[in-house]
Formats: C-alpha cells, sequence, structure tokens
C-alpha cells in the first residue's frame, strides 16, 4: 500500500497575486474569501486539498506589503509566522504586475528561510508571454527556488502539475484531517467571510478598508435549516449607511449572495440575519485581533 504523505504549504504573496484564487483552484471548493479589494485574506485560512496518498495543507496567508496600521502589522507578522511553520514555502508573483517594491521587499525576507521554496507566476494567461522567461531567470538568480511553475490560478493552467509536485514533495506521515474536510476554518468563520466578500464585491469602492463581520449566532434547527445572524462593523455612522443602502437594499442584496453561497457549504436552508453596527476605533480592540484569529500588535 502507498505510504501517507502530508505536507503544509505557506502561499506568500503580495496582495492580489492570487493567493485566495489559487486555495480555492488547488482544493477545488471555495475556502477562501477572493475580492479584488486587496488585503481581503487578514488571518490564516488553510484549505485542504487531497493528490493521491498526500494531503496538502494549504495555509492562505495575508499579502505581504509594507505595514501602516496595527491591523497591517499583525497581518504582515501572521504571514511570515507560517512561511517559518511551512513544509514548503510556494512565492506567487503576479506575472502581468511582475516586480514592483513590495515584491523585492517580499524577496529579500524570502532569501532568509530555510524551507525548501517553489516560485509559481500567476494570471499567466493575461501576462506578456515574451517577458515569462526573463521574469523567471531574474528571480531563480535572485533566490534559490526548488521548482518554478507558470500557472492561471482562475484558468487552471498549471494548476494540476503543481498539485501533482506538492504532492510528491510532501513528507512521509499520517494526515492532519479527515478525508472529507476542506478547511480548518470554522463554520461560523467560514460564514462570516463569505459574507465579508460580498459586502467588498458590491461596495469596494465606496467603503473603506475598516469593516468586518462576526457571526453571532448559529442555531441548527427542527427542519434541517440553519439560521445565522452576522453582524457587520464599521467605523463610522456615513459607512453604516452605504453598507444598508436606499431603503435597505444593498443590504438585502449583500445578504441574498451570501446566503446562497453559505447554503452550498453548509447543504442546508439558511435564513441569514444581517445587522450593520458602528463601533469606532475596532482596528484597535484586542477582542476583535482574537476573532480574527490575529495575533494583537502591542505598538
Amino acid at each position: 500500500m502507498p505510504e501517507r504523505r502530508c505536507g503544509f504549504v505557506a502561499l506568500i504573496g503580495t496582495p492580489n497575486a492570487g493567493k485566495s484564487t489559487l486555495v480555492n483552484a488547488l482544493v477545488g471548493s471555495k475556502v477562501s474569501i477572493v475580492s479584488h479589494k486587496v488585503q481581503t485574506t487578514r488571518a490564516l485560512v488553510r484549505g485542504i486539498a487531497i493528490a493521491g496518498e498526500a494531503q496538502l495543507v494549504l495555509v492562505d496567508t495575508p499579502g505581504v506589503f509594507a505595514p501602516k496600521r496595527r491591523l497591517d502589522r499583525a497581518m504582515v507578522t501572521t504571514a511570515w509566522g507560517s512561511a517559518h511553520d511551512a513544509d514548503i514555502v510556494a512565492v506567487l508573483i503576479d506575472a502581468r504586475r511582475g516586480v514592483e517594491d513590495d515584491e523585492t521587499a517580499m524577496l529579500a525576507t524570502v532569501k532568509d528561510l530555510r524551507q525548501p521554496r517553489i516560485l509559481l507566476l500567476n494570471k499567466v494567461d493575461v501576462a506578456d508571454k515574451p517577458g515569462l522567461l526573463a521574469l523567471a531567470a531574474r528571480l531563480n538568480a535572485e533566490v534559490a527556488f526548488e521548482a518554478t511553475f507558470m500557472i492561471s490560478a482562475l484558468t487552471g493552467d498549471g494548476v494540476d502539475d503543481l498539485k501533482a509536485w506538492l504532492a510528491q514533495r510532501a513528507p512521509a506521515g499520517p494526515w492532519h484531517y479527515p478525508e472529507d474536510q476542506i478547511s480548518d476554518a470554522p463554520l461560523r468563520q467560514l460564514a462570516a467571510e463569505i459574507t465579508r466578500e460580498k459586502l467588498y464585491h458590491r461596495l469596494h469602492q465606496e467603503l473603506p478598508y475598516q469593516s468586518t463581520v462576526e457571526t453571532e449566532t448559529w442555531t441548527e434547527l427542527k427542519d434541517g435549516s440553519v439560521r445565522i445572524e452576522q453582524t457587520i462593523y464599521v467605523e463610522r455612522e456615513s459607512q453604516r449607511k452605504i453598507v444598508l443602502g436606499r431603503g435597505g437594499q444593498t443590504i438585502k442584496a449583500i445578504g441574498a449572495e451570501a446566503r446562497r453561497e453559505i447554503a452550498e457549504i453548509v447543504e442546508a436552508k439558511v435564513h441569514l440575519m444581517l445587522f450593520v453596527k458602528v463601533r469606532e476605533g475596532w482596528s484597535d480592540d484586542p477582542e476583535r485581533y482574537r476573532e480574527m484569529g490575529l495575533e494583537f500588535p502591542k505598538e
């Protein structure tokens, strides 16, 4: 009987490099929030993929960038912490964007990691093809990568080859999670992330980054359906009005989209109740960081 393997893979990249889309593609199911708004992944999201006898625990980390605020610092610290704990570090570069200041700073830190590192050039479906080989050569000259993959997380190009390589490279050992589990995020947290994604999709130009969603109650009813109450926290009354929309239309639309997706994941009818509250300075509240699975930076 083939030997079982289990490997932890940390995905490191700058915001919007496509880490969450790649985790979802490797797992084959939605486990991580995807948004065009940068820095949407705040805590660690572990997606769990099976490839033959190998279980791959994919750690979708917050994007690595120059932190300006306390929440930023917590996210970047969490990202690098996951890299140090992983069996393999996969460095994701947006091939269309190339290497700018944030990527240069990230690669300087990647050099010092002891773990095996691989390079993933993402978004090759929309990148300048002639420049891809030159970009790969330049990055491999800078960092000793074990392998380089050219992929499109969105279309799936190259993802199967990457998954097969990771499966072969995973250390021998027992699986950490049951075979049918696709994420270690509790359903309450996953449901909150889904609602936050719908919020960003609808209001990414109007609503600032300082908003969060918390699942307050999760009740399984006798008919098999689930009643979920969530609160969207914003920092100012003007933001609350934006989320509600004229006559409550915006919050209704967000709720309808989130309800459909949560119902698919829990495989049951969902009654989703959304509330919007103003909580000034929530991004300086240690309790909110614990809710998101982040360490609260003292400074």
